[in-house]
């Protein structure tokens, strides 16, 4: 079975402009999710899906594929990755597996990439997904009216604030989303009730999305690395 991993990369970013070319730690963005692929055993393909040709150049540089530059329906704010995915494996239908690694988790590793492999191969299942835990229990969640009044998220008619007996609840880090095509194309979803959790630090689980983010990673790195 071959492995493609996919790395989604449009070039519109709000927040931090330039985001996955932007240099971090050294390299552009986008490079530390392509260095761990080619570091992984298991990675037989890497292919960059995006509209901008800064950053396709930039991927091949680094030594992934990028088949042509992603069409504008594909392209806009509210352009899924799923959407982006199944766009991708309807044109190649050689793929077995697939891969999705975003570029702004810059703090997994090819450790990571082939731990969640071993993982899904142990279970015997088609999909396995990167998670870490929730450091606030979403029974501690409210929402607010339009008169900005507290409304739980939860029933709390068996509320309990003890925090011992508070189950531990996960979230996903957008890290790591691996599928065979077959699943994909059946539950046009990256996950179901028989998708495996790859659990990962908080620390390793920071994905970019604003300034705040990009500092906290840098931080992280840091740290992981002293």
């Amino acid at each position: 079975m071959s492995l493609t991993a996919f790395i989604p990369a449009r070039g519109g970013s709000k927040g931090i402009p330039n985001k996955n070319i932007k240099f971090f730690a050294g390299k552009p963005l986008i490079n530390w999710s392509i260095e761990a692929a080619k570091l992984s055993q298991g990675v037989n393909r890497i292919i960059v899906s995006t509209d901008c040709q800064n950053i396709a150049d930039i991927a091949l540089m680094g030594g992934a594929e990028v088949p042509g530059l992603r069409p504008k329906h594909l392209s806009r704010d509210d352009s899924s990755t799923l959407d982006v995915v199944l766009d991708f494996l309807n044109k190649n239908q050689a793929i077995d597996d697939i891969l999705i690694l975003q570029p702004t988790s810059p703090l997994r590793t090819y450790v990571d990439i082939d731990n969640i492999i071993a993982l899904r191969k142990k279970a015997n299942l088609e999909s396995a997904v990167s998670v870490t835990v929730s450091n606030k229990p979403p029974e501690w969640m409210y929402k607010l009216s339009d008169k900005d009044q507290l409304i739980p998220i939860f029933d709390k008619s068996n509320d309990n604030n003890n925090r011992q007996k508070i189950i531990p609840s996960y979230l996903l880090n957008g890290a790591l989303y691996l599928v065979s095509k077959d699943f994909l194309l059946r539950e046009k979803s990256f996950i179901s009730e028989d998708t495996i959790a790859y659990k990962m630090s908080q620390e390793k689980s920071v994905d970019i999305d604003t300034s705040t983010d990009w500092d906290l990673a840098l931080f992280y790195k840091k740290r992981i690395e002293s």
